[in-house]
């Protein structure tokens, strides 16, 4: 498996929590300018992998490393170059959706015309216009995600990371996370997302990992892993790897 680029690396991701085994010699890289769909039964240790990635676990065994940046030994130096949508969307109940994203676009240095006007393209982007200024207190859970997904991009990222990014979103807005994704791909920012819906990965992924039993159970572009399941629907390409993987 090899790359020219690779802003996102795993190698060797070991993680147990209790005893429990969740991560166990999980490795694959996502290149930058394109998208990487990482998909797995419940429990498979997605969510996981991406909190390592984005610096709220060490891992037990292994390296993660962003830009070049190993997640535990340069902590600061990944946070600063990714964009995260977590598992977990945390606002502040009495904030509202602007200011959620001027605090966070301020965390990364930003301020003043240059900071108002992106989150003025972001919220009009996110269809966000009806809770600008709302208390977050009472959002529904497409409009929690639409402020997360806000405050994840307003820096610009170069590198980022979704949990579940269209979980809760109505179909407007679904299109508009996915005509997002694609942008910042063919601006050549490195984009990797956790999903469970299949038609959603295939819409948007240029290469997929897949995890099963927290290792890695197959990875490649669409079109290899059907080459290699010789299966035609990646509903099914997932399966056979799953199932491959127990």
């Amino acid at each position: 498996m090899a790359y020219d680029k690779a802003m996102i690396e795993a190698i060797g991701l070991n993680k147990a929590f209790r005893g429990l085994q969740a991560l166990a010699d999980v490795s694959f890289r996502a290149p930058d300018a394109q998208v990487t769909a990482l998909v797995g039964p419940n429990g498979a240790g997605k969510t996981t992998t991406l909190r390592i990635l984005y610096t709220v676990l060490r891992p037990d065994a292994g390296t993660a490393r962003v830009d070049g940046f190993c997640t535990v030994a340069q902590r600061l130096e990944v946070q600063r170059r990714i964009g995260v949508l977590a598992d977990a969307r945390g606002l502040y109940p009495r904030l509202t959706a602007r200011e959620h994203v001027r605090y966070f676009g301020r965390l990364h240095g930003l301020g003043g015309r240059e900071l108002e006007r992106r989150i003025d393209r972001l919220f009009e982007r996110l269809q966000m216009g009806d809770i600008a200024d709302r208390r977050a207190q009472g959002f529904s859970k497409g409009q929690t995600v639409k402020v997360a997904l806000a405050r994840a991009l307003v820096h610009e990222p170069r590198t980022v990371l979704f949990d579940e990014p269209t979980n809760g979103l109505d179909i407007a807005a679904s299109r508009a996370v996915r005509e997002l994704v694609r942008e910042m791909r063919d601006a050549g920012r490195c984009i990797l997302f956790c999903s469970h819906i299949m038609q959603e990965v295939e819409a948007l992924a240029d290469r997929i990992v897949v995890l099963a039993h927290g290792r890695t159970a197959a990875c490649g572009t669409p079109a290899e892993l059907r080459r290699a399941t010789g299966r035609q629907q990646l509903e099914e390409v997932f399966l056979d790897a799953v199932a491959a993987g127990a």
